[in-house]
């Protein structure tokens, strides 16, 4: 596992200049989406946030994944935090909210898929459970945030499938973050 990249030939801890241009497009400041970078060499100028990292957001260049920006299996939002030493910090992936019904009611199941990628074992969960406001979706309820620390890698892995009790029935929250940290980020 060490070996296996997070995300296709993405590490944290790795040089962003180590990022190879090809095979990504759509590379814009995840704090002003207006501003495009034509390669990651161009990350400087992204403003910093609070945390003195700067994101960028990405997609998959469909001439090398022809499904478009995917994790497995399920389309996604992409980024990755760089800190002031050009190193990749962090990479968060996200269930895309604007992706097809059929493919988003499914957007719970990324966290497992994830927690399977880094090792079943010493995962810290806590679950929340229906209440008032948030309530089953066709019997399923997921309100979970995982962690765990592995090869130098702090994991979190936040899963969502509920539905709001005031909303219509195929008004549905369901999705997955997964943000991937450098120990010490």
């Amino acid at each position: 596992m060490a070996t296996a990249a997070d995300l296709r030939d993405i590490n944290v801890g790795m040089a962003i200049t180590d990022v190879p241009d090809a095979g990504y497009i759509n590379l814009t400041c995840a704090g002003d989406k207006t501003h495009r970078l034509a390669e990651w060499a161009q990350w400087p100028t992204c403003p910093a946030g609070p945390d003195k990292l700067t994101g960028i957001r990405f997609d998959y260049d469909r001439a090398t994944a022809r499904e478009g920006t995917m994790v497995a299996g399920h389309p996604a939002v992409l980024t990755v935090m760089i800190d002031k030493d050009a190193r990749i910090a962090a990479l968060t992936i996200e269930t895309d909210p604007k992706a097809r019904l059929y493919l988003k009611k499914k957007a719970f199941l990324l966290g497992q898929q994830a927690k399977s990628r880094y090792g079943e074992d010493g995962w810290n969960c806590t679950q929340a459970q229906p209440s008032g406001d948030k309530q089953e979706v066709g019997g399923v309820f997921v309100d979970e945030r995982c962690t765990k620390t592995t090869d130098g890698r702090a994991i979190e892995i936040e899963r969502r499938l509920y539905r709001e009790l005031n909303k219509d029935i195929k008004e549905f929250t369901d999705e997955t973050r997964i943000t991937i940290r450098r120990v010490g980020s």
